[in-house]
């Protein structure tokens, strides 16, 4: 079943992807495509981090170091993930198939969204790792 916790993630993760997705917009009009895709992450990255730490893995056993630290290192994984999607989807199947409603803004959208359930197996046993009770 799905728990209160990866619904809290989720929801943190709607946020952050929300500033993630606007911010890169924003950002589209000084930089290009792909620059503009890993400020906006980063921008993501750092709010998703505030509100789960605050929110939604409360119990960490890690410090504030140690949290940062793997939060860092999932999250280059998932840029990477957001980064590949985003590029296959912009720059190949949609021309492929003929796609040109916002075809950049869409593919970073999906980009975006593909982390999740990867993010949060890493957060929740690196991150934010509680030691179990003994």
């Amino acid at each position: 079943m799905i728990g209160r916790q990866f619904i809290g993630f989720v929801a943190v993760g709607g946020i952050a992807a929300a500033a993630n997705f606007s911010s890169r917009i924003l950002l589209s009009h000084w930089f290009a495509y792909v620059p503009a895709i890993v400020a906006a992450y980063l921008i993501g990255m750092t709010i998703a981090f505030m509100l789960n730490r605050f929110f939604v893995f409360r119990e960490s056993a890690n410090t504030l170091n140690k949290q940062a630290f793997w939060f860092v290192v999932v999250n280059l994984l998932a840029i990477l993930q957001t980064l590949i999607i985003s590029l296959l989807l912009a720059r190949w199947l949609f021309p492929l198939i003929n796609f040109h409603f916002y075809p950049e803004t869409f593919a970073h959208a999906v980009g975006v969204i593909s982390p999740v359930f990867t993010s949060f197996i890493g957060h929740k046993h690196l991150s934010f790792k509680v030691v179990p009770s003994q």
